[in-house]
């Protein structure tokens, strides 16, 4: 069992999220960095479909109530246990009773902290993920929470450490023309994949708003509600886009101008308020 002391800003379960719900208006949620996620996975030897922790902006604080195994991955951040440190991105045994404690990340927003065995929270439709915009799942953590671990444990791990860096200060997301790539003038399509944009203040797992130049659109008029996908960047009337995340609406009424590549989605998840960012066009 794992007794939480301080959530930080946000700490929520999530695994490979539940997928194939879209015709009952639910999203498939999971990991916003399944690449990070898995990561921590592996390196406690979990099975696939084992729950980890997803910390925003650290500061998790967290007491074992018996020896554990656990790996932290994903956005780099310092990593104490009983107050001396410990690696990142590697196996780490917590004795029993031990304090593990993260700080704060100084680039990146997500961590992940994986448990051999796996957190073991109740499944809704298949999944242990908490969905930030639905309320699906179990709810954020708090002060005081008993987490069990689960029996998702496979073979025994083999890897001492995975050499990873933190996120790139200035990525460049790679994007593919969406639905309604034609809504949008020729001069804003340039500016959409050639200019900057800095991530607002209001973005999280829904997605995230990008302040920039605005963009114009060839048609004012509005879409009937239409389907959407992680990476999709929504033109609202305002001109400002929005890049949607893993908890993203099913459905939207503004015109999809583009998706951003899966591969890059990772990256994404990393972007915090006040980052910048680009987008760069490539051809299906």
């Amino acid at each position: 069992m794992l007794t939480v002391l301080a959530p930080g800003p946000l700490t929520t379960v999530q695994d490979r999220g539940r997928p194939g719900h879209a015709a009952i208006g639910v999203t498939r949620s999971g990991a916003a960095d399944v690449a990070a996620a898995g990561l921590a996975t592996r390196l406690v030897g979990n099975r696939p479909e084992a729950a980890v922790l997803e910390v925003t902006a650290g500061g998790l604080r967290v007491r074992a109530g018996r020896t554990l195994l656990v790996a932290v991955t994903g956005a780099p951040l310092p990593v104490e246990v009983d107050g001396r440190a410990a690696p990142f991105a590697a196996p780490l045994t917590l004795p029993a009773g031990s304090l593990l404690a993260l700080g704060h990340p100084p680039r990146g927003l997500r961590s992940y902290v994986a448990v051999r065995g796996g957190i073991d929270v109740v499944p809704v439709l298949g999944s242990r993920s908490t969905d930030t915009l639905s309320g699906l799942g179990p709810p954020p953590l708090t002060a005081g929470t008993d987490l069990a671990v689960g029996d998702l444990a496979g073979e025994e791990p083999v890897v001492d450490v995975a050499p990873v860096g933190p996120p790139p200060e200035r990525p460049v997301l790679r994007v593919l023309p969406g639905p309604r790539r034609d809504w949008l003038t020729e001069d804003a399509w340039a500016t959409l994949t050639a200019g900057e944009w800095t991530v607002g203040a209001d973005s999280d797992r829904v997605g995230l708003r990008l302040d920039g130049p605005r963009l114009a659109r060839v048609r004012e008029d509005e879409l009937p509600s239409e389907g959407l996908v992680p990476g999709s960047v929504q033109v609202p009337p305002d001109g400002a886009p929005v890049l949607f995340l893993v908890d993203h609406p099913v459905t939207g009424g503004y015109p999809v101008a583009a998706v951003v590549v899966t591969a890059d989605l990772p990256l994404a998840a990393q972007l915090r308020p006040g980052d910048v960012l680009r987008f760069r066009a490539v051809s299906p």
